[in-house]
């Protein structure tokens, strides 16, 4: 004899009900099938990879021919690539950069902040600077600074329309790498400026509201809350700037200063080597570039702080969490113990 229990019974057609229902969605599922005639399959993508592999090849083609076209001459690129001459045009290349950021960018906050000034007569003259600088070819402005003493003959110091204390000649003030560095810098603040206030005017009006509501004085509110957040609209589009500014300076040959790409044309006009000593130049610059963006990409992600609480990783935490992946995965695990209680 067999006693079944409640609990036994009701145990039992549960799980009958279970295996029905399962049962019977797979019967569903398989008459829909049926019914329909489709079949679900992964998606392909065949022209997908036809391109990539198209690209990889003429990638492979590319690299193969810079390593055995003996057009390239690597042995002349290798002698020349750290010269001293090299080197020092680097460094020239290097300076001119710098002061022409510092000045472009201190003399764009200015523009913007007459831009951004409820004076309309500011307001114009900053409009027309930014207009003409940025109108006006970077090479043109050079020429024209660095012939500037052709216009005036001397500088003077004094009251405006009125006696000059002390006057200086025009040469002595203003040589060529003054003439670069002043060339670089109007024209990098004529670009600045519209940076500075595109990111200024992307922060929210009600920051400013709220911190004038809490009686926070206006240069705070403009060093404390505006900037911070206007930072993150203003670096991606100003180290952009920075980059071109650098790369910019190759146009200062004009007037004859010792920079990368002018040193290179003075060793290659002497070698008659064109293409190897223009690959120094080319490698230079990929390599200071390459600074440039790291420099970017960390200044970036310590401005990102205010909105993202938890920054990604690094990319060089990124590769010690994947050694550390690497050694856990070969270290071998520790053997069970032979007893099976609890410890």
């Amino acid at each position: 004899m067999t006693i079944t229990t409640t609990a036994g019974t009701t145990a039992t057609g549960s799980a009958t009900g279970s295996a029905g229902a399962s049962a019977g969605t797979a019967a569903g599922r398989l008459d829909l099938a049926e019914l329909t005639g489709l079949r679900t399959v992964p998606a392909r993508h065949p022209w997908r990879w036809a391109a990539a592999a198209a690209a990889l090849v003429v990638l492979a083609q590319f690299a193969h021919g810079l390593a055995t076209n003996p057009g390239w001459d690597w042995a002349t690129f290798r002698i020349y690539f750290s010269t001293d001459t090299i080197l020092r045009a680097v460094g020239r290349t290097i300076e001119l950069t710098f002061y022409g950021t510092v000045l472009g960018f201190l003399l764009g906050a200015l523009v913007a902040a007459m831009r951004l000034s409820r004076s309309a007569v500011l307001q114009s003259i900053a409009w027309a600077y930014v207009w003409a600088f940025r109108s006006i070819p970077l090479i043109v402005q050079l020429v024209f600074w660095f012939n500037l003493s052709y216009l005036y003959k001397r500088f003077g110091v004094g009251i405006p329309f009125g006696p000059t204390f002390a006057d200086f000649e025009t040469v002595g003030v203003l040589g060529a790498l003054g003439a670069a560095v002043l060339g670089l810098g109007l024209h990098q603040a004529a670009f600045a400026a519209e940076i500075i206030r595109g990111g200024v005017i992307a922060v929210d009006a009600g920051q400013r509201e709220a911190a004038a509501a809490l009686g926070v004085p206006r240069w705070r509110q403009a060093w404390r809350i505006v900037l911070p957040q206007a930072m993150r609209g203003i670096l991606p589009a100003g180290a952009n700037e920075v980059i071109s500014l650098f790369k910019g300076t190759s146009v200062v040959y004009v007037m004859a200063i010792g920079e990368l790409f002018y040193q290179v044309q003075v060793v290659y006009g002497r070698t008659g080597r064109v293409v190897p000593l223009l690959m120094v130049a080319t490698v230079w610059y990929v390599l200071l570039t390459t600074v440039l963006s790291i420099a970017q990409y960390y200044v970036e992600r310590h401005f990102a702080r205010g909105s993202d609480r938890t920054p990604p990783p690094t990319p060089l935490q990124r590769a010690r969490t994947f050694v550390r992946g690497l050694r856990a995965a070969r270290t071998p695990s520790p053997a069970p113990t032979a007893s099976g209680g609890r410890s």
